[in-house]
C-alpha cells in the first residue's frame, strides 16, 4: 500500500536518495531526505505519545514557510491524523470558524506563537503547542510534557490510502467556506501527476514562493519536489521576498519555480528596475491559480530564457487538473491552461452531456486526486458531483488539439492574485457594521492582482458612514487580503427584475461611475 500513500512515497525516497539535499532554510542549514524522514518519524511519535493525537484527529498548523511547518505537516499525516494548515493572517474570529469547522484537536504554531489563533483555540478549549528546530543536528522540540523522551509510538502505525490527510477550506459563493478533506491517495496521486508532467527528478531544485497553507505551494512546490527526491529551499524570512528570490535561486541551483501571476509580475518589475548579474538556467517556469496574461508570459520567457507553463488547478482536485507541457512534449499555448494531467476531464452542458471540441460548457473532472466530497455539506456535494463528475464551476472548451481554454466562472469568487475570496464572507462582515443597512462585495479587474475587492454599502437611515469607516471596520474583522480596496457609499443598489442583487450588475454599475 505504500505506493498509494504520500508517507509511503516519501519513505521510499528517503531510502533511495538518503544523502541528497531535501530541504534548506536559506543561509542556515540543509536537511537530507534521510534526516528529514527521521525528524518526521520522531515528531509523529511525539504527537502520538506526548500530545495524545489519535488517527483521524485534526491538527491545525499556522506557521510562516518554515522547516517546522514542513516537518509537523508530514508528521501529522504520518501519525494518521489530518493536517489543517491555516493562514497566519486570519483574525481571531476567522480562526475560530476554521478551527471549529475542522473539529481541530490541537493547534501547533512556531515558538513565537500567533495571538489571534491562540485566542480562538483557547475559546474552543483546543490545546496549543509550539514546534522548534534549532539546527540540522537537533531534534524537533514540541512544547508538551515528555517531548524530550525518545519514543517510536508512530512506528506501529500503518498509513492507509483512505486516511484523511489534509483538510482545507475553499470559499463558496452562496455559503461559508466549504471544508475539503483530502486523503493520502488524493495527495500521492496529485504528487505523481505533477512529477510526471514536469518530469521532476532528484536533480531538480526549487525555491518556495507561495504560502504553504495553500494547495498550490504545498502540493506543486513542496510535496511534489520531495516526492521526486528533489530539493526545496525555504526563504530565510519565511515568506517570498523579491530582494532575496534570485539570490536563493542561484545559490541553491534552482531549476524551476511555480507562482501566481501577481508574483510573476513582481519578479518582472524587479528584473526591469534592478536586474541580477546572472540568472540560473531554468528548465521551466510555472504559473497557476489565476489567469496569466499572454503579454506577461512572453515577458517572463524573454527575461529569464525559460518556457512558461500555465496550469489549472483547484483545492478539490488536490491542486493540478491540467497543464501546458514541457517543450519536448508539445507546444505551450499562451491563454490556454493546457491538457488534462492524470485524470478524466470533460466539458458538460447543463444536461450532463459531453461537448465536442470548441463547444463551451462546464469543466468537469474525475480521478484519484479528486476529493470524495465536502465535509458535512450534502447540498454542495449533490450539486458538485452531479452526473458522476466533479463540477469545477468554470466555463471552458477544448480546442482541436485538446488544450483547455477557460472563458469565465459560474461561481462569483473573487480571485485576488490567486487568493480565492468569497464575496458572501465579506458581505457578512459589512452587514455587522451597526450603521450599514445593505452591503455587497464584488470583484473588479486589477492590473496587479487580476481582481481586487470593492464593495457598496447603504448606510442605515439617520446615520453617516465614510469609506474609511468601512475599511477600518473590515480590517478589524477580516484578514488584510479580504479588505475592500474601494468602498462606494450609496442610497441604492441595482437589482434584477425579481429584486435580487446580482454582483455582476452591481460591479458594472459602480465601475461605470467616474
Amino acid at each position: 500500500m505504500e505506493s498509494d500513500t504520500l508517507t509511503g512515497l516519501l519513505k521510499n525516497v528517503a531510502e533511495k536518495f538518503p544523502d541528497r539535499r531535501a530541504l534548506s532554510v536559506s543561509g542556515k542549514f540543509d536537511l537530507t531526505h534521510a534526516r528529514l524522514n527521521d525528524l518526521i518519524e520522531l515528531a509523529a511519535s511525539r504527537l502520538v505519545s506526548a500530545a495524545g493525537i489519535k488517527p483521524g484527529d485534526v491538527v491545525a498548523l499556522t506557521f510562516p514557510n518554515t522547516v517546522e511547518f514542513v516537518i509537523m505537516f508530514l508528521a501529522v499525516i504520518r501519525a494518521r491524523a489530518t493536517a489543517a494548515p491555516l493562514n497566519a493572517a486570519y483574525t481571531a474570529e476567522e480562526f475560530e470558524f476554521y478551527l471549529s469547522d475542522s473539529d481541530s484537536k490541537l493547534l501547533v504554531t512556531s515558538k513565537e506563537g500567533n495571538a489571534p489563533a491562540q485566542e480562538a483555540a483557547s475559546k474552543l478549549n483546543i490545546s496549543h503547542v509550539t514546534a522548534t528546530l534549532l539546527d540540522a543536528g537537533s531534534d524537533l522540540a514540541l512544547s508538551v510534557a515528555d517531548s524530550d523522551s525518545v519514543s517510536d509510538s508512530a512506528s506501529e502505525l500503518v498509513n492507509s490510502p483512505d486516511d484523511p490527510a489534509l483538510f482545507l477550506h475553499t470559499s463558496g459563493t452562496t455559503s461559508r467556506p466549504k471544508g475539503v478533506p483530502l486523503t493520502q491517495l488524493n495527495l500521492v496521486s496529485s504528487v505523481k501527476n505533477i512529477k510526471s508532467v514536469y518530469k521532476l527528478t532528484e536533480s531538480d531544485s526549487t525555491v518556495i514562493v507561495l504560502p504553504l497553507f495553500h494547495v498550490h505551494g504545498l502540493l506543486a512546490g513542496l510535496l511534489s519536489s520531495l516526492g521526486a527526491g528533489a530539493a526545496v529551499t525555504l526563504p530565510a524570512a519565511g515568506r517570498f521576498s523579491a530582494t532575496t528570490f534570485w539570490a536563493d535561486m542561484n545559490k541553491y541551483d534552482a531549476t524551476w519555480y511555480t507562482a501566481v501571476p501577481t508574483i510573476h509580475q513582481i519578479i518582472l518589475d524587479r528584473h526591469a528596475s534592478q536586474p541580477e548579474p546572472e540568472y540560473p538556467r531554468l528548465r521551466f517556469i510555472r504559473s497557476c491559480s489565476a489567469s496569466l496574461a499572454p503579454v506577461i508570459l512572453s515577458r517572463l520567457e524573454e527575461a529569464f530564457g525559460a518556457p512558461v507553463l500555465e496550469a489549472y488547478a483547484m483545492t478539490e482536485a488536490t491542486h493540478l487538473m491540467s497543464s501546458n507541457p514541457l517543450p519536448e512534449e508539445g507546444p505551450h499555448k499562451p491563454g490556454s491552461v493546457g491538457k488534462p494531467v492524470g485524470q478524466e476531464m470533460a466539458i458538460l452542458n447543463e444536461k450532463g452531456e459531453i461537448q465536442e471540441p470548441n463547444s463551451k460548457g462546464e469543466v468537469c473532472i474525475r480521478g484519484p486526486n479528486v476529493t470524495k466530497g465536502y465535509k458535512n455539506n450534502p447540498d454542495a456535494n449533490k450539486a458538485g458531483f452531479e452526473f458522476g463528475w466533479f463540477h469545477t464551476g468554470d466555463i471552458g472548451y477544448f480546442d482541436s488539439d485538446g488544450y483547455l481554454h477557460l472563458v469565465g466562472r459560474i461561481k462569483e469568487l473573487i480571485n485576488r492574485g490567486g487568493e480565492k475570496i468569497s464575496p458572501i464572507e465579506v458581505d457578512s462582515v459589512l452587514l455587522t457594521h451597526p450603521d450599514v443597512s445593505q452591503g455587497v462585495a464584488f470583484g473588479v479587474p486589477d492590473e496587479k492582482y487580476g481582481e481586487e475587492i470593492n464593495c457598496a454599502v447603504i448606510p442605515r437611515e439617520g446615520t453617516t458612514v465614510t469609506e474609511e469607516d468601512i475599511k477600518t471596520f473590515c480590517k478589524k474583522n477580516l484578514a488584510a487580503f479580504k479588505v475592500p480596496k474601494r468602498v462606494f457609499i450609496t442610497d441604492n443598489l441595482p437589482k434584477t427584475a425579481s429584486g435580487k442583487i446580482q454582483r455582476r450588475i452591481v460591479a458594472q454599475h459602480f465601475l461605470e461611475k467616474p
